[in-house]
């Protein structure tokens, strides 16, 4: 059977990562637990680090200092002269760069797992950034099917000119996962649940890859990024909408052209433009006010992965 070359090499080195943003218990409530007695996660062979990522964010429990550490992990920031005038997220990102890459080298982590709540209800879901990644395609299928019945979502992020600089893009195999809703600075024991399965059966998928498994071509569904809308806004900036009732909650539903995505206060509905249907995302996430995004368009496909195989067998 053929295999995908970059998925040829056994995986040596995960890392954990949880507190990327401070107010997102569920990751950093895990990775503390984990620091402490890290039985589960140990698996044969593999060495699995947990790591708060935004120690203090995670103190003040604050999605950030001073700037979205998720953010900051472009070539520039890790290349700035370190110096107390950067602020506190730069510093931190050289700091994890150095530790778990550098970036785009052949020392970094093989994989950076980066725990995330949403207040948008999205269930379980697992968030790509190479949609050519067989490795990543079936490890990705692996959690699908071992999750089920309970859906779990895949969001890709590849897009020409959206660029997230993520924090966990620092490893050769960067996995985002955001599992909601949950209201920021509070953790919810079936949200827990959830992340910790999803973390299970991924440590499950690399144990079984580098044992020799061979994993046969597959499929996954998949919803990409298309654009982010904003809020209506004022001439100054002000916020004059909000999401329309039947628009909200309804992350990954089909939303078709013409259907109501705001509402005015004075009950005026402002509805979906464009010819296509589109699968909304991140649907009111508390976060994304700051960034002008009331939700994401997103637009539904299949993608393919050869059969891989681990080289050492």
């Amino acid at each position: 059977m053929a295999s995908c070359h970059a998925a040829e090499k056994p995986i040596k080195k995960v890392a954990i990562f949880g507190g990327t943003h401070g107010n997102e218990l569920t990751g950093v409530f895990l990775v503390k637990h984990w620091l402490e007695d890290g039985a589960e996660i140990q698996r044969a062979g593999l060495e699995v680090k947990p790591f708060i990522t935004n120690p203090r964010a995670v103190k003040k429990c604050s999605r950030y200092i001073d700037c979205d550490l998720n953010r900051a992990f472009g070539l520039e920031n890790l290349g700035k002269n370190r110096s107390e005038d950067l602020p506190y997220e730069v510093r931190r990102a050289q700091e994890i760069n150095n530790l778990f890459g550098p970036k785009d080298s052949d020392d970094s982590y093989d994989i950076i797992f980066d725990l995330h709540n949403t207040t948008s209800n999205m269930g379980c879901t697992l968030i790509l950034e190479d949609s050519k990644n067989d490795f990543l395609i079936q490890m990705f299928h692996y959690i699908k099917s071992s999750l089920a019945p309970l859906p779990c979502y895949v969001y890709l992020i590849e897009h020409p000119s959206l660029k997230y600089a993520t924090t966990r893009s620092v490893a050769k195999y960067p996995v985002g996962i955001e599992v909601g809703p949950q209201p920021q600075g509070v953790l919810r024991a079936d949200i827990l649940d959830q992340m910790r399965k999803m973390i299970k059966h991924a440590l499950d998928f690399i144990q079984h890859f580098n044992e020799g498994k061979e994993f046969p071509s597959c499929a996954i569904e998949v919803y990409k990024i298309v654009e982010r809308v904003n809020y209506p806004r004022d001439e100054s900036g002000e916020i004059v909408a909000f999401i329309h009732p039947n628009l909200q909650d309804q992350d990954w539903k089909p939303l078709h052209p013409g259907a109501p995505v705001f509402l005015t206060l004075d009950g005026k509905t402002v509805s979906l433009d464009g010819d296509c249907t589109v699968y909304p995302v991140f649907v009111n996430e508390a976060a994304y006010y700051e960034k002008n995004e009331a939700f994401a368009k997103t637009t539904k496909l299949t993608l393919k992965a050869k059969s891989i195989r681990s080289s050492v067998h």
